[in-house]
Parts: C-alpha cells; structure tokens; sequence
C-alpha cells in the first residue's frame, strides 16, 4: 500500500459504512445506533484506480481520560498519527455540530492533510449542511453517499490532490518479482508422502470467550502497545478486529472478537451482529484461543463455546486468565485439569494453560502451545501406516457383529487435513456402533499423538463386484 488514510468524525456520520464501501466488503458492524465502532480498524481499501490502507475508527466525543468515550478518543487520535491523510466525515443531511468545529480544529492542529467528506449528500434537504461545512475552514467538501456510492469519482480526486500524485501512484519496483511456489503436497499426490509441517506459514489465531474474560488485554499484552481499547467494563469489543505481529520471526494474526453471551440474553440486534462477526472470525482462523476467567471457569456458556469451535473443526486451545487473581494456584490448577477431561470429552487432550494478560504470565508458553496444536491439526498420516494400525486395533477389539454378520473394516486412508479426516471403507457403515467409532477416533488420538483436535471419521461401503451382473439378468 502507498499511504494510509484515517476516516474520523464525530458518532454516527457514515464512517463505518464509507469504510466498507472502499474496502469494497461488510467488514465493519454498521447499525443506525451512535457509537458502535470503538476500535481502530484497518483494512485494504480501493478507489478506482488507488490503492491505499484505510483505518475505520470510533466517533470522536468530548470525554474525559478515564471513561469509555474518552478511551474511544484516544485510540483515534492514534489513527489520526498514524495516518498521512485524514477523511474528515461530517453529516450533510443533519448538518454541523460544535463537536464538528472542535475536531477540525484538533485536525488543523495535526498538520496533515485532511479531506472534508460531507456524507448523506443525497437526501432532501442536505444543501444547508453541504455548505455549512464551508465554515469548518479545511477546503471544499466533497458531497457523496457512502450507502449508495455516489461521488467516489469526486472523492478519489480530492484524495489524489492532497496526498500527491507521487505518493498516491508510486513508481512500481522492477526488481520484484512474484513467484507461485507449490508446497510439496501439492506437487506430491504419494499415499506414502507426509509432509513437513511449515514453521515460517503465517498463523491466523481467534480469541474468544465469554464477555470481560480479558481477550483484549490478553492481546495487547502480546503486542506491548494499548492497540485495543479495554476497561473494566462487560462487551467493549464489538467488531472482530485484526492485528499482526511476529513470534519468534512468524508472522501471527490474531483476531480479537466481541464477548459470547448466552443465545438466550442475546436481544439487541447490534450484539447479535458482534455475535455473528465472532461466529465468522472462528470460521476464518485456524487456530482458536478460548479464554476463561480463573476465578469463574467451566460456566455453562464456556463449554458452548468450545464445543462450538470443535464442531467448526477449528484447533483450540484453552486459556485460564487472571491467575494473578488466584489465591492457591496448585488446587486450582489440579481442579481446572480434572474439569478440562471431565467437561470436555470431545476434545480429549486439549492443551490449557494458565496465563495471566495483566502481567504477562504465560503468554510465551500459550503461544507454544498454539503452535503446537496447528502442527497436529495440519498433520497427515502415510496410508500404510494407517492400515498397519487398522489391522493392529480392529485385531485387539474386532468391531460387533450386528444381526449375526461380522461387520468387516477393510481399507484406511486420510482424505484431508485441517481437522484430521480420514476415510474407511467397511461393509454395512451404517450399523457400526458409536461406542466403537470413540474408539477408533480415541485410538488415533493416542496411537498419532493427535491430542486436542477434531479427528473425524467418515464410513464407506465396499463396492459389490457381482451388483452389475444382478441387474445384467
């Protein structure tokens, strides 16, 4: 990207939808209530023929320090800093607000080049608030409609005259090439092939958890900068936001997501908007951090939450934060380890680990351990040393006879990683027992050293050699 642009304004003018609309996707929450962006969000947006980094943030309100509004402010105020250019948005159908006046002075005070937008243009009655805005002193504002995309033509041009034409198009380097490198797995179709595990592949990681768990402090300790706004209050987080950073030269990227509340207490549309983007960021990662409290662990909603992500057949992790809270951490940490196995037989061999994202305790050894669980839950297991143990195990415990016939497990393959599945083909996979699948699923589990990820086992039906003939005659 060749700059990056901050878009600020006061609460509720179109900032979140003129941030989709140039990143041309429904990334941020967009609700007709005041205040649903808090955090700073980046994205890649594109404007005809720009190319550009474009940073959504929370309305800018009066506030002081230390309240919710007053921490908004200061996360935008970081955008502002960050960016080259500024896209002052104001509403053209409401009109100016002294909050307006106030921020452009704050921006007038910055030095950086600042776009006047004035959003909402094409509604009735929206001419008085497009030329008032001429008395903010920051130039000719550029009317448009975030919602219906008319006067981005208009608004990529006023881009381009403030930012420069040699910043806005930098001359392309010769030297750079692109090459298409196919890892071995996909040049490699070999049974017996079981491919290296790629420690340099970036990492996608989502941490979830229940409102207040402490998921973005965990996240800004990682990063060692306040990135996201945090505080003692429930469900600060509403939009998935995503940061990088690099662990031990790879590259993480974490998604922090908005609180799960039981389904039940979900009323309003806009948590269960956060709600949905939580449910999509899961989708999207590979590996999944599911914070619990310490103090309270294994309520009712933490197990849903896991199996949630189980299901999703994601690689999970739990993290048990505030143990700085914890009185005797040995009881407490014998007690989590025999809930864990107790609570969560589905996920059998899940890593847990005690952290703390206020001081910092444990984060070196989670952040090992999520690697740890990607490397199993990108592993493949050659077909023969998968039949070798088929043989082994159905030998030991031959699966049940179901109305007087043997059921008979022939052949064993992995269809695919990322959860681990795998394929047997057997006679009549419909009356197989479920206590007998456990036990091949937990068999593998221990067997390949596959503790903590969703292992599935799909059935098939031998092929008949003499079905054609029946039908021939």
């Amino acid at each position: 990207m060749s700059f990056t642009v901050a878009i600020v304004g006061r609460p509720n003018v179109g900032k979140s939808t003129l941030f989709n609309r140039l990143v041309g996707k429904k990334l941020a929450l967009v609700d007709d209530t005041p205040g649903v962006t808090r955090d700073r969000r980046p994205g890649e947006a594109k404007l005809v023929d720009l190319r550009f980094t474009i940073i959504d943030t929370a309305g800018l309100e009066e506030a002081g320090p230390e309240t919710l509004e007053g921490r908004m402010r200061a996360q935008t105020e970081m955008a502002i800093d960050e960016a080259d250019l500024s896209l002052f948005v104001v509403d053209a159908k409401f009109g100016l607000t002294p909050v307006d006046q106030s921020l452009a002075e704050m921006l007038r005070r910055r030095g950086k080049p600042v776009v006047l937008v004035a959003n909402k243009s094409e509604a009735r009655g929206s001419d008085a608030g497009f030329y008032d805005a001429y008395t903010l002193g920051l130039g000719e504002p550029v009317p448009i409609s975030a919602e219906h995309g008319q006067g981005m033509i208009d608004l990529r041009d006023a881009i381009v005259e403030a930012i420069g034409e040699d910043r806005a198009f930098p001359e392309p380097d010769d030297e750079a090439e692109t090459d298409v490198v196919l890892s071995q797995s996909d040049a490699e179709d070999d049974e017996e092939f079981e491919p290296e595990y790629d420690e340099t592949k970036p990492l996608r990681v989502a941490i979830v958890g229940r409102p207040n768990a402490g998921k973005s402090t965990l996240i800004n300790r990682f990063l060692g900068e306040d990135r996201l706004l945090t505080g003692p209050e429930a469900g600060i987080t509403r939009d998935s936001i995503s940061v990088e950073w690099d662990w031990r030269g790879r590259t993480i990227k974490m998604f922090d997501t908005a609180g799960m509340r039981r389904k039940a207490r979900v009323q309003e549309k806009l948590e269960k908007l956060s709600v949905a983007d939580t449910l999509r960021a899961v989708r999207f990662a590979e590996t999944v951090v599911i914070v619990f409290d310490a103090t309270i662990p294994f309520e009712k909603q933490d197990l849903q939450i896991v199996d949630f992500v189980i299901r999703e057949g994601r690689a999970a992790v739990l993290a048990f934060n505030k143990w700085d809270l914890v009185e005797d951490p040995q009881a407490v940490l014998a007690d989590l380890r025999e809930k864990t196995e107790r609570l969560l037989p589905q996920a059998r061999g899940i890593r847990a680990v005690p952290i703390s994202g206020q001081t910092g305790y444990g984060l070196d050894k989670l952040m090992q351990n999520i690697v740890d669980t990607d490397k199993v839950w990108n592993k493949r297991i050659s077909t023969a040393k998968l039949n070798r143990w088929l043989d082994a195990v159905t030998t030991q415990h031959p699966p049940p006879a179901v109305s007087g016939r043997r059921l008979k497990l022939k052949y064993m393959t992995q269809v695919k990683a990322r959860p681990p599945a795998f394929m047997i083909s057997c006679t009549r996979p419909d009356a197989l027992p479920e206590s007998y699948v456990r036990y091949l699923t937990n068999g593998l589990r221990v067997d390949f050293d596959m503790p903590g990820v969703p292992i599935r086992i799909h059935f098939k039906a031998g092929e008949n050699p003499f079905e054609n003939r029946k039908k021939k005659r």
